[in-house]
């Protein structure tokens, strides 16, 4: 795939304007005060999963409506002291799989919570948690369920679920709750981010590749899926455009990066037809301005750029990138 895109010098001072509703916050604030009115209810049990140095729990909590989430809780097998927690997303469809294929974040000495997404999980290893809530006719896939109301949109349920997937990742045995880092690769770095930005006092976030960002431009400027899903229910449902735009954005990525103010490390793919990197570098330039402008800032962040990739991005080589950037931050 060429460059299709605008030229890199473009996309560092790249700042569009996106729509937010004005009860943005009191969306968010409400949201997340139902669900904290459910007990977290955090439950975990031993596994056995045939890894020598890694010690693996099942875990359940609360999540969006007091729904049961599944999750698995890895760290180093033998170490006693709390660890630094980094609390992982899911990218589309996928779910959280097996124990063994959670493996890079133990092995470099960090605890680590991986979230399975509600309801899906019907790619690679599946997943185990359902999604209780019904929805209006919408296109197969998860961007237009309940797309009708920002109360019932999906992505509501998903984001409140990672927050409080944060919540119970610091009352695990083990964790150092001071010193927790979100992370994620595309669906999951929008995930990441939505946690970065709705829960206080995180340590760092890891965001990669991140979907859902500066949305109605990449319905625009790309046909590949997931973002078709959306062309094609409004080419059906024509009556419903603003509707649905305004639904969106109460979870686009750029009205949340505002409000982050953790650390940060990006990364964008320059080929990249899924997510295009106008919506990344929107995203990223929009990351920390609310502390900025509260005067606390600047935020600490850094994109790394990979030119000649698609969606699958830096790889294996951003993960290097990913652990050396962790011990800097935490010490270790």
């Amino acid at each position: 795939m060429p460059l299709f895109d605008l030229p890199l010098t473009e996309l560092r001072q790249y700042r569009p304007a996106v729509a937010e509703p004005d009860d943005f916050d009191d969306f968010w604030a409400q949201t997340l005060a139902q669900a904290r009115g459910h007990a977290l209810e955090v439950r975990h049990q031993a596994v056995r999963t045939g890894l020598r140095h890694v010690q693996v729990r099942d875990v359940t909590f609360a999540g969006f409506g007091g729904h049961p989430i599944r999750a698995w809780y890895s760290r180093p097998a033998g170490v006693a002291a709390d660890l630094p927690l980094v609390v992982s997303f899911l990218g589309y469809s996928g779910g959280r799989g097996l124990p063994h294929e959670h493996t890079l974040y133990p092995s470099a000495g960090y605890a680590h919570l991986v979230m399975d997404s509600r309801g899906q999980g019907h790619r690679n290893s599946g997943g185990h948690t359902p999604d209780p809530v019904g929805t209006t006719p919408s296109k197969p896939g998860f961007l237009t369920r309940g797309v009708h109301d920002p109360a019932e949109y999906y992505y509501r349920r998903l984001f409140t679920d990672a927050v409080r997937a944060v919540e119970a990742g610091r009352t695990l045995p083990g964790v150092d709750p001071d010193r927790v880092v979100v992370a994620g690769i595309s669906q999951g770095g929008a995930i990441a981010l939505a946690a970065a930005a709705l829960t206080p006092g995180l340590a760092g976030a890891l965001i990669h590749v991140p979907f859902l960002q500066h949305i109605r431009r990449a319905v625009e400027i790309t046909g590949a899926a997931p973002f078709v899903e959306i062309a094609d229910y409004l080419a059906v449902h024509r009556d419903r455009v603003e509707q649905l735009w305004r639904t969106i954005s109460y979870i686009d990525g750029v009205n949340l990066a505002k409000r982050a103010h953790a650390p940060v490390m990006y990364s964008v793919a320059m080929m990249d037809t899924i997510c295009p990197p106008s919506t990344v570098f929107a995203s990223y330039n929009a990351y920390g301005a609310a502390a900025d402008e509260g005067g606390s800032g600047p935020v600490r962040k850094q994109i790394e750029v990979w030119e000649y990739n698609n969606h699958e991005g830096g790889g294996g080589h951003q993960e290097a990138k990913d652990l050396a950037w962790l011990a800097e931050l935490l010490g270790g």
